[in-house]
């Protein structure tokens, strides 16, 4: 019979899932038109549900201007601290749902910034979270992938860093990068922003896909946390599938397995986990 391990940690986090609490109680209020600032979650699925209940997306500051009245929620990935002062301006009820984890990078950010720090983010600098992070700072603060991006940015041997991470950056990575610019001679201070649920999500992901014949990752395609699970995965099970449903899952690839592991991205809900699961235990 084939065993199937399924990741404890798999599923929403504990962001996301305040977030989406959040939506529809304001949903369930009916006082006034819903809006989330950027989709409330990376999955089609419960996108689809929120917009048959009328919850609106604004994709930017643009989009934000045009709002006249409702709930803006802001969601988990948090935002720069403009859109706030724009909502402020406007008059519109702000509900706000950053992750706890985000908000204290914004802190972290603000707050070194105002001490003359220069302030480096690593992660990807066109996702949501690190764009919002990057708006607390000031005409310094940016976001790098590697020690090439941090030295094109200019930084002098004696100016004071501060390095600080995206959420659901590798772990990994991230500490062979501040090491690398340790070396170089720069006088930085490190801030390991990482979540706790990210860091666990991603060593128990690299713990079951070194003992399976398959590893299967399931999330969405514009999904950061989960594009770094199946890196992850790969390391140690060079037979990892990423899926977003069960329709995306091929048997055959599953044939030869006997035994399959199963993680899925912070913004994967249950049910799509649960029918991974139940199908390939079948061995289709």
């Amino acid at each position: 019979m084939r065993e199937v391990i399924v990741a404890k940690s798999a599923g929403f986090c504990f962001g996301v899932r305040e977030a989406l609490e959040t939506v529809y109680k304001e949903i369930e209020k009916k006082n006034g038109p819903v809006f989330t600032y950027g989709p409330i979650i990376h999955n089609e699925i419960v996108l689809d549900d929120l917009a048959k209940k009328g919850v609106r997306i604004l994709n930017s500051e643009e989009d934000l201007e045009k709002v006249t009245d409702g709930t803006v929620i802001i969601r988990s990935h948090g935002v720069g601290e403009k859109i706030y002062d724009i909502c402020c301006r406007k008059r519109l009820k702000v509900v706000d749902a950053t992750c706890p984890f985000v908000a204290r990078i914004h802190r972290i950010v603000r707050e070194k910034s105002r001490d003359g720090y220069r302030v480096i983010i690593i992660g990807d600098p066109h996702h949501p979270e690190v764009e919002g992070i990057c708006g607390w700072g000031d005409e310094k603060t940016t976001a790098v992938e590697s020690v090439e991006d941090f030295i094109s940015c200019g930084p002098a041997k004696n100016e004071k860093i501060c390095i600080a991470a995206q959420t659901t950056y590798n772990l990994t990575k991230f500490t062979e990068i501040v090491d690398k610019i340790r070396k170089l001679g720069y006088d930085i201070v490190c801030c390991n922003t990482i979540c706790n649920a990210t860091q666990e999500r991603q060593k128990e992901a690299g713990s079951i896909a070194s003992r399976v014949d398959c590893m299967i990752v399931i999330g969405s395609r514009t999904s950061s946390n989960t594009g770094k699970l199946v890196e992850i995965c790969k390391e140690g099970c060079g037979n990892t599938i990423f899926i977003q449903t069960l329709n995306d899952l091929d048997p055959e690839a599953l044939k030869a397995a006997g035994s399959i592991g199963i993680t899925a991205g912070a913004s994967t809900p249950k049910q799509l986990i649960e029918e991974v699961q139940v199908n390939v235990g079948r061995e289709f």
